[in-house]
């Protein structure tokens, strides 16, 4: 089966803003309506930055990591700068230039195309887009990497990455030697950065508070179970959607959530401040889980809440 990468239409302005800054690990390819979905191309798969007419060339690229379809509020609380704008009124001005009839609550929702370890290109190192590209198409298109004009845009685009030492995880010095060399195998692994965890646990868990079912996104937190910090990761499994409040008393280790998905409230929330009662409402109260099962809590990592974080209810 031939691998596939994707061609993204790029806006000039998006891309020269994220050129100059610093450290981008992760970004939002927004596209200003909704797709539905996206399913050109697997997670982790290559996606590279086409610049369209007068320059026509590939300027940079990065991996796909998932979409999602969020208010555009929410889309800028959780990548900020890394949307491609210096504020949210440039990036609402930015939609605007695609979108007719946008608003000023920040309530509309766009597409986000998320896109781990990219790369951009200095003007001197542009790849030719592919011969047979039409600049009629909108969007963008998938195409083999295995094969023809993908597999020279691929290899040319890797050697860049490897030539301007961009080479930090998921990409390896052998996997992009390899990669360069047009064909030979490559792995990249699909990861989350924090934006994409952030709205990940937010679309698993259906824009809810997996304890209170509170509704209303800029009090909801996708908190870790095990912090990031502490040897965490940003998958989904180590991730439960929280109001702001309880995500705070979980990190504390007031509450927590138990390996068989039951709300524990410590005693130590009564004994150390005497208050709390909306919280012990809540204990022994089976959490929300996401419809999937592969998106719902790792119960070893609850576990470890339990053991290491939280003090049990007395």
């Amino acid at each position: 089966m031939s691998r596939m990468g994707y061609i993204g239409n790029t806006d000039k302005t998006w891309f020269d803003f994220l050129h100059n800054l610093d450290n981008v690990e992760e970004v939002n390819f927004w596209q200003p309506g909704s797709l539905r979905n996206f399913r050109a191309v697997a997670s982790g798969s290559p996606f590279f930055l086409r610049l369209k007419a007068p320059h026509r060339a590939i300027a940079g690229m990065g991996f796909f990591s998932r979409y999602e379809q969020v208010p555009v509020g929410i889309a800028w609380d959780t990548f900020g700068q890394m949307n491609g704008a210096p504020t949210l009124s440039a990036m609402r001005t930015a939609i605007g230039q695609y979108r007719k009839g946008m608003t000023t609550t920040g309530a509309e929702e766009i597409g986000c195309i998320l896109l781990f370890h990219p790369v951009f290109f200095p003007e001197s190192m542009w790849v030719p887009q592919p011969d047979d590209w039409h600049d009629n198409v909108v969007s963008g298109a998938r195409i083999d990497i295995d094969t023809g004009e993908g597999k020279r845009i691929f290899g040319a685009c890797m050697q860049r990455v490897l030539e301007l030492g961009e080479l930090t995880t998921p990409l390896t010095q052998d996997s992009v030697v390899q990669a360069a060399k047009f064909g030979q195998p490559y792995e990249v692994t699909p990861r989350l950065g924090q934006g994409a965890f952030r709205l990940a646990v937010t679309s698993a868990y259906g824009r809810a508070c997996a304890v209170s079912g509170e509704h209303s996104l800029p009090v909801l937190d996708a908190a870790h179970i095990r912090p990031f910090a502490g040897e965490g990761d940003h998958r989904v499994q180590n991730g439960l959607l929280l109001r702001t409040d309880i995500h705070r008393l979980f990190d504390k280790g007031y509450v927590t959530v138990t390996p068989d998905l039951r709300f524990e409230v410590s005693s130590r929330l009564r004994e150390e401040y005497s208050n709390g009662k909306i919280y012990y409402d809540f204990h022994g109260k089976t959490v929300a889980v996401p419809e999937n099962p592969k998106e719902r809590p790792d119960k070893s990592l609850l576990l470890w809440h339990n053991e290491n974080c939280f003090e049990r209810f007395g």
